[in-house]
């Protein structure tokens, strides 16, 4: 591997790492050489099992990143477990979907909880010891509906929104300071989050129609940009959201 992408004696975390596009973020992360702690709702001992034959040491944590107030004492667990923290992928998150004029308050404040106040928290308790440090690379998880509004996921549009938005801010402070914050807006992806629109028919093939690359995104679509902005590859870009969409946007 070439050196500005090898992440050797790093240690990563990640959100959400025990499926989907964390763990293949985890997973990426781990072939490229870095210690990764996934945190998940559930331990996932299998999924650290996969990490460990790159060689790299790999650890699993239950933990719900909706209890805002215990982040300080998540990060020193971790810190026990790996030390320093070198990079944090902000990835785990939550969808609901209803039309908007019916679209439940408890819903909304769930979604915006996880997938904005609790990223922001992460970034927060995670990125202090980095500022100390001058050296640190935070990954926030954004998505398409960050630039776009989408149809009945009026939370979700909004909670993206202010992920890519925040993560610009942070940036402005950070960049100075050796820091690096930036997103990655994942497309549509073939995940259980986009379950239901598979399975749509009509939908899916109207989604289809749009994506120059022809086909739903993977997990594996994800890791290549995330190890550059992990990398010292990346130490001049901040507050940049780069979309892994197959070319929708651009359509």
């Amino acid at each position: 591997m070439h050196r500005l992408f090898d992440l050797t004696g790093k240690n990563a975390v990640v959100t959400g790492g025990s499926r989907g596009l964390g763990k293949e973020i985890a997973l990426g992360l781990a072939e490229a050489g870095a210690n990764v702690a996934i945190i998940s709702r559930a331990e996932s001992p299998e999924v650290v099992k996969e990490l460990e034959k790159f060689g790299v040491k790999a650890v699993s944590i239950a933990f719900d990143i909706s209890n805002i107030q215990l982040h300080k004492e998540l990060l020193n667990i971790i810190e026990e477990k790996l030390g320093k923290i070198d990079i944090l992928v902000n990835n785990a998150g939550v969808q609901k979907r209803h039309p908007a004029v019916e679209f439940p308050q408890d819903d909304w404040q769930h979604v915006m909880n996880v997938n904005a106040n609790a990223v922001f928290s992460l970034c927060q308790v995670f990125g202090k010891p980095m500022l100390e440090r001058g050296q640190g690379k935070i990954i926030n998880v954004a998505s398409l509906l960050s630039f776009q509004g989408g149809i009945t996921v009026p939370a979700y549009a909004a909670s993206k929104g202010a992920v890519m938005q925040f993560t610009k801010s942070l940036a402005n402070e950070w960049a100075s300071k050796g820091v690096n914050v930036n997103c990655v807006a994942p497309g549509y992806m073939a995940t259980d989050m986009n379950e239901a629109l598979i399975n749509d028919e009509v939908r899916s093939r109207q989604i289809l129609e749009r994506i120059p690359a022809g086909r739903w995104g993977t997990g594996q679509d994800m890791q290549g940009a995330v190890i550059f902005l992990a990398s010292s590859a990346s130490d001049y870009i901040n507050g940049f959201t780069i979309a892994i969409d197959g070319g929708w946007l651009g359509r």
